[in-house]
């Protein structure tokens, strides 16, 4: 699996999240951090960030500059950019090999991964 930032405009705090996830992973605490925002997603404020970021024990100060940062900001941008590219509007996406999967039961899993399998011959 390869989380991708897709931050959807119709959420005021979603870009300031997708920036805090990536500054906590420069922290190797991406997972938790990104847990902690979806428990909170509906409530989610600046001080909520901060405080999630004191909770794991984040060194704030590094924190705050790395959420800031150009170059933070730059790769939440170009994960925008490449979901446009592939035509992803919404989220979660969920991609097999390149492919889309559209019907997200067993099923449709199943179908998508043999698929696959059969094109290298297994």
């Amino acid at each position: 699996m390869v989380p991708m930032n897709y931050p959807l405009s119709s959420h005021k705090m979603a870009m300031k999240a997708a920036m805090a996830a990536l500054a906590a992973d420069k922290q190797e605490k991406f997972w938790e951090f990104y847990h902690k925002l979806y428990e909170s997603y509906k409530s989610l404020t600046d001080k909520k960030i901060d405080r999630i970021a004191e909770e794991l024990g984040l060194d704030s100060e590094k924190f705050k500059k790395d959420m800031n940062s150009a170059a933070v900001k730059k790769l939440v941008n170009r994960d925008i950019q490449n979901a446009k590219r592939i035509g992803i509007r919404g989220i979660p996406s969920i991609f097999i090999n390149g492919r889309p999967l559209r019907n997200r039961n067993v099923q449709g899993f199943q179908k998508i991964i043999d698929a696959e399998l059969e094109k290298i011959g297994k």
